[in-house]
């Protein structure tokens, strides 16, 4: 098998600081520091051209909003796996649409993208059967967490230890399927104390929230696992959520503080090796 693989993905961490782009950040120094060479390239440079000088390269898609139907096609003449973070084989990207997560045919998009990788890497049990649903393909994989830098779990382990608030913490957020405005609802119903956490540099992100006792989170749309609900347990905190997080459907959600954050630990090994099994099969 090669070495040489090439990460495609719409954005990375110095573009946009999300979850996906952080943990597909650390699957590359993870990679990386196992030997592979991996050059990144984002979706919106690669053309038809590229793909064929590349084309003895293994192949990791992430998101690929950006990326033409062209470079689709000549990418099923590689290898390539698609590490999935949403639901881009819809229309719409929001599964929750439809009557038990499961779309029309007219509805289903990238079909034969999909169809092409060697496998769909998802990010839950829960995600992976939307998936499967909507697709209906043997290649679908649950990798069954995220991966997190050292120093960020080293971060989250001292916090996981500090004294907690009688307060329950809330991620304020512009975007609409985050739903803050109903956990500022629930609140109030339930008369509970909030702090509403705004957008800030990650660590000070991670600090706010985890001194808080529990987070409130009632996204959307189905979240394939939600990052945010794992650091909050590794972090000790209670969670409110609701039943399309995908996180707390692994048999590991009941885990919190430090045996989850050992656990995560561990799949700093485990969700590589999956990724790279792909390429030797």
């Amino acid at each position: 098998m090669t070495k040489n693989i090439l990460f495609i993905a719409d954005y990375f961490v110095n573009d946009v600081l999300g979850g996906g782009e952080l943990n597909n950040e650390e699957l590359i120094f993870i990679l990386k520091e196992k030997g592979y060479h991996v050059k990144k390239i984002q979706s919106h440079f690669v053309d038809e051209a590229f793909i064929k000088r590349n084309r003895e390269y293994n192949f990791i898609i992430a998101n690929f909003v950006n990326l033409s139907e062209a470079c689709k096609k000549v990418l099923q003449d590689t290898k390539y796996v698609i590490y999935e973070h949403d639901h881009k084989y819809l229309k719409n990207r929001n599964p929750a649409a439809f009557d038990n997560f499961e779309a029309p045919k007219g509805a289903i998009i990238n079909y034969e993208f999909y169809k092409g990788a060697r496998a769909i890497l998802c990010q839950s049990g829960f995600h992976s059967d939307i998936v499967r649903k909507n697709l209906q393909l043997d290649s679908i994989v649950n990798l069954a967490g995220n991966l997190w830098t050292q120093e960020t779990l080293k971060f989250i382990r001292e916090i996981s230890k500090i004294e907690k608030t009688d307060k329950v913490s809330i991620m304020s957020s512009p975007i609409p399927h985050k739903n803050t405005s109903m956990a500022i609802e629930y609140c109030n119903l339930k008369n509970k104390e909030y702090e509403l956490i705004p957008t800030l540099p990650y660590k000070q992100f991670l600090r706010r929230l985890g001194a808080n006792h529990k987070l409130i989170f009632f996204p959307g749309t189905p979240e394939t696992l939600s990052r945010i609900v794992v650091e909050a347990r590794m972090m000790n905190m209670g969670t409110i959520t609701n039943n399309i997080v995908g996180a707390i459907h692994e048999d590991w959600f009941k885990l919190k503080g430090e045996p989850l954050i050992d656990l995560m630990e561990l799949k700093r090994e485990e969700i590589p090796k999956l990724v790279l099994k792909h390429f030797h099969e």
